[in-house]
């Protein structure tokens, strides 16, 4: 029995012995897999992380910044939504930004943000975002992470097929995912089907600026058009979009537009409209949409209101727009950094389905077609198909791409991501996510030339994830470093309002571009003081204008007198400061609207309304020196029938 059970012995540590190396060769040869995941994300205190991630907010209307792989936030950018922590949306200069057909629009629901490029690669200049609830495109500015312009999309509802960028960033493209009549009109909603038009907008770029202009409205068929991405690369020129209830309904969606087996990908070959657009073709309608642009040297933006719109109805322009039958509830429309492979991403689908742009073109040109929708070819599913991936999960949802041949597709019911390999169709691998993913972001992975190290996923349920803080969670997102074999998850971090989508690059692009302050000598606001000889407070009538300045630690002027009840005060308020990260605050006792946080250089308006008799204090809210609590002033306000004159002061009793 001895001998016996030291021959075990001896075999056990003999397996132990031989599974150790094993697990040693292993560990070296899985590279990423040795090291620890804390090494991975940590970023040392006064280093900086290796990219940007700009995450939308959804409800919350705005964009966030985030640092990669740390999973910091160190900004959000006020774009749709109003934001008090600096006054946008509420100070005078940023009102207009807000403005729509509809008035003042002080809240968004922003999804999909999008990165402009050059030659299919990403350039950094700016980041595109819609506004889903009322349709709108903004352009932030990747120089001063400030939002710059925003155009409204009229014949539009839901513009959740949007914001995309084409590879030179000629246009931004926007399609409607409610078909809505168009132009608008009273009519009984049973009467959808074949009357509801889908408008897919293209929205020109200027390439020094920036500024956007609709250039041409595509009137498709009253389908929902979820979700899009450009052509690129062999498919330059092209455009794909995502439908769902080709059967037109209008109640009870859930059940009734998801009766046909296969919905679409439309395909529109937006060089040929251009074409036939710049020389004269297309209808104006007439329409009523605002633009609203910032202008950084004035710091303020104006509102226009427009017109009309060239519109574009598929007969005009044959040979431009096919549909690509699409299993089942198409959701993703994702498109590889070659151009050859359409990947739809079936929400009710077994399979995950992916076309080929090349086959796509022959069977064009050999007329494979399958019928029509409103005289719009339907091609043969089996003529365009490059593949599919067998059941690799349940509920597939958008697909990214690494640049090394792999795809990278999120599964929401079974709440996780596939690796997969294209043109073999082969699942690789597939991890786990917490809870219910939605979308996911590779740096670049919607470009021709992404970077490849990292992926990031942005799930819907957080549950458990992180310490409970009542019914309401913050949502969660979660790294993956997806530079060897397999996909390794890394770090959770949180995320504000609900991300759908993001856009992330490499932070060498734009970090250097960075703008640092606004020069004073460039500062062209109408009402500025660039130095405190300029201070002044001038009365028109029952409105007042206190040309004001700050520095640390005091404001100038920062005694007023000669306000009275029922007078209208704007504070135009300069920062003096020419040093980098010095902004100044200011709040104003009972102001019904927010504060202001100045950046140096730049000047702000804030409006206050004198309700009651009295002395009204004041004060920087940015902490700004070792002096900043003495950073204050007054307003006296004297009844309305005061003979009490005007005056301003600084250092006077």
């Amino acid at each position: 029995m001895k001998n016996i059970f030291k021959l075990s012995i001896g075999f056990l540590i003999t397996a132990i012995a031989f599974t150790s190396c094993g697990d040693q060769k292993s560990s070296k040869s899985n590279g990423a897999l040795s090291s620890s995941k804390a090494e991975k994300v940590y970023v040392a205190p006064g280093e900086h992380d290796s990219h940007y991630a700009f995450i939308s907010g959804g409800y919350s209307g705005n964009l966030t910044v985030y640092g990669l792989p740390s999973g910091r936030m160190f900004k959000e950018i006020p774009v749709f939504s109003q934001f008090p922590t600096n006054g946008y949306g509420y100070s005078e200069e940023t009102k207009p930004l807000l403005e729509t057909s509809y008035g003042f629009v002080p809240w968004d629901d922003s999804h999909h943000p999008d990165i402009s490029q050059t030659n299919g690669k990403l350039d950094g200049r700016w980041v595109f975002i819609n506004g889903n609830n009322t349709p709108r495109i903004a352009r932030i500015s990747l120089t001063s992470f400030e939002t710059e312009e925003i155009i409204e999309v009229p014949n539009s509802a839901g513009n959740h097929s949007s914001s995309f960028i084409t590879e030179n960033t000629e246009y931004v493209v926007a399609g409607t995912r409610f078909s809505v009549p168009v132009p608008q009109k009273d009519m009984a909603i049973k009467d959808y089907k074949g009357n509801f038009k889908g408008a897919l907008s293209f929205i020109s770029v200027d390439p020094e600026h920036g500024h956007m202009d609709i250039k041409f409205q595509v009137l498709m068929p009253g389908f929902n058009y979820d979700l899009s991405h450009p052509g690129r690369g062999k498919s330059h020129g092209w455009f794909f979009f995502t439908t769902y209830n080709t059967e037109e309904a209008s109640t009870l969606l859930e059940v009734n537009a998801s009766q046909n087996d296969k919905d679409f990908i439309a395909a529109i070959n937006w060089k040929k409209i251009e074409e036939y657009v710049n020389n004269g073709g297309g209808t104006m309608m007439p329409a009523n949409y605002a633009h609203n642009v910032y202008d950084e040297n004035t710091h303020t933006a104006t509102s226009t209101m427009k017109k009309e719109v060239r519109v574009i109805n598929p007969s005009e322009v044959p040979g431009a727009i096919y549909l690509l039958p699409t299993p089942k509830s198409p959701h993703g429309c994702d498109v590889d950094p070659s151009g050859e492979y359409i990947v739809g991403n079936g929400k009710l689908s077994a399979n995950l389905t992916v076309h080929s742009f090349t086959k796509m073109l022959d069977a064009i040109e050999n007329e494979k077609f399958d019928g029509d929708a409103y005289g719009i070819p339907i091609l043969k599913f089996e003529d365009v198909l490059a593949g599919s991936v067998e059941q690799p999960g349940l509920g597939p949802l958008h697909t990214e791409f690494d640049g090394q041949g792999n795809a990278y597709t999120t599964f929401f019911i079974s709440s996780e991501v596939v690796k997969w390999k294209l043109g073999t169709w082969e699942v690789l691998d597939r991890k786990p996510t917490y809870y219910s993913v939605g979308h996911l972001t590779i740096p670049g992975g919607n470009s021709r030339e992404p970077f490849g190290k990292y992926m990031f996923a942005m799930n819907k349920i957080t549950k458990d994830r992180y310490l409970p803080v009542g019914p309401e969670m913050e949502h969660s997102a979660q790294l993956y470093d997806i530079s060897g074999d397999k996909m390794e998850l890394l770090l959770d971090f949180p995320t504000h309002g609900e991300p759908h989508y993001a856009a992330a690059i490499p932070a060498e692009i734009i970090k250097d571009k960075s703008r640092k302050i606004y020069k004073l000598a460039e500062n062209e606001h109408p009402r500025k003081a660039t130095n405190e000889s300029e201070t002044k407070v001038v009365r028109d009538g029952k409105n007042v204008h206190v040309y004001m300045t700050l520095i640390r630690s005091h404001f100038t002027p920062d005694n007023i007198e000669g306000i009275k009840v029922g007078d209208k005060v704007f504070f135009h308020v300069t920062n003096l400061e020419q040093d980098f990260d010095v902004p100044h605050g200011f709040a104003m006792i009972g102001a019904n609207n927010a504060e202001l946080l100045i950046a140096p250089g730049q000047t702000k308006t804030l409006t206050w309304e004198a309700k009651q008799v009295g002395v009204w204090p004041f004060y920087c809210t940015d902490f700004c020196s070792a002096l900043h609590q003495e950073m204050q002033g007054y307003i006296r306000v004297s009844p309305a029938d005061s003979n009490i004159e005007l005056s301003w002061s600084l250092g006077e009793d």
